[in-house]
Order: C-alpha cells, then structure tokens, then sequence
C-alpha cells in the first residue's frame, strides 16, 4: 500500500507541481488549498506525511503546525516555503516541523528527502523503546502489555491493536473506515457492527462507566476520539 501525503499549498500550480513529484515516487496524495481544510482532513484521516507551505490564504503554515501538535497529531511535516530566511527554518522547527525545504526546489530532491522522513519516523516508532505512556495508560513495548494507572489491562489481541492506535494518536478522530484499514487492513470485509462491538467490549475494560465513557469519546457522525 503506497504512502500517503497531505499537500497543503493554496497555489494551484504548485499543488500540481507537488502532486506530480509524489506520484513520480509511487505515493498517494491529498491536496488542501487552506489551513481549515488541512486541519478538517487531518481529523478524519490518517497519513504519512504533510508538506505544509508558509504563507496560506487563511492562515500560516504555522499556524497550523502548532494546531496539530497540540491537538497530538504527530505525523511529520516538511515546509515547503518560498521563504528562504533562517528565522522561518529555525521557527517552523521549533512549531513542530521536520524538516523544511525551500521554492525552487529540485523534484529529485524532494522526493528523496520526503521518502527518508518517512522512513526515518516509522523505524522511530518500531524501535521505540520501553514505555508509551498516554494519561493513566501506558503500553510496554517490549512485553506488549497495556497498564491503567499501574494495573494490567487484559486485551484480546483486535482490542490491544485498538488501544495502541488510540495511545499513539491522542487526539485524532478517527472513523469507522479509518479503523477498518488500520486494524483489519484494507480489502477485508467488516460488518459494520464489528467496530461497535469492539469499541464497547474495550470501554468496558478501560472506562470507570462504559455507558458514559471519559476516554473513548463518540464523536457524532464522525467516528471516535481518544481522551487521555
């Protein structure tokens, strides 16, 4: 399954021009031309990578880097700027960003440093050592045990996937489809019950009250938030 990446640029040419570049090195693309519509995506979607660029009709690029980070969205981004000042680098780092490359760019250039921030941010998340730790909840890595305020957490093996997506992305909204393609994967037939099913069968493991949840929060006509 190709990688997917979320260009936000408000310039038609250069969402094109970027488009173009990404589909060259076998990746799927989003476009946004505003920050709201970045952020709306981001809540509904899951991907590999955003290039964020500075200046946006709405909003900066900024703006929007520091809206994500606080909402625990931690997919990387790279700016992809007209502004080649050193504050702008030094600043978009600082907000969150990745890494930051500057208009003109070379396409080879820039498809290769995308493919390495993405490669180097999954061997981050599959070499992580020892705790993830998320409110009261926390999953050891190298046991693959889940704890709540210190107390194991006896979960299925779908119900321990669901939970990690959840300590890993606090935060995120995701929908019914977004859950189907990361713990079924895609192409599998699932009732539409099932993430019911085992949304409830894990409130009813992790919540104080399953029929008011704290921490598995339904989000309506959307799908589901994680509340640490």
């Amino acid at each position: 399954m190709a990688d997917k990446i979320l260009i936000v640029d408000d310039d038609p040419a250069i969402r094109k021009l970027l488009e173009k570049v990404m589909h060259s090195n076998d990746l799927e693309t989003t476009a946004a031309d505003s920050g709201a519509l970045a952020l709306q995506l981001l809540s509904e979607h899951t991907y590999d990578l955003i290039l964020m660029d500075v200046m946006l009709g709405d909003m900066e690029g900024f703006e929007v880097i520091k809206r994500l980070r606080s909402q625990g969205i931690k997919t990387p981004v790279m700016i992809v700027s007209g502004r080649s000042e050193d504050y702008d680098s030094l600043y978009g780092l600082s907000v969150g960003a990745d890494d930051y490359i500057t208009k003109p760019f070379r396409p080879v250039v820039l498809g290769a440093k995308v493919k390495a921030l993405i490669r180097r941010n999954r061997d981050m998340i599959l070499e992580k050592p020892g705790l993830l730790e998320c409110g009261p909840f926390s999953y050891n890595y190298s046991t693959m045990r889940f704890y709540k305020n210190g107390g194991e957490l006896i979960l299925s093996a779908r119900e321990a996937a669901l939970l990690l997506l959840f300590l890993q992305h606090p935060g995120q909204v995701y929908t019914k489809d977004m859950i189907y393609e990361q713990i079924w994967g895609t192409g599998v037939a699932v009732d539409d019950n099932a993430i019911m099913v085992y949304i409830n069968r894990l409130r009813g493991k992790i919540e104080d009250d399953r029929q008011k949840p704290d921490h598995i929060v339904t989000v309506r006509g959307l799908g589901y938030r994680f509340v640490p």
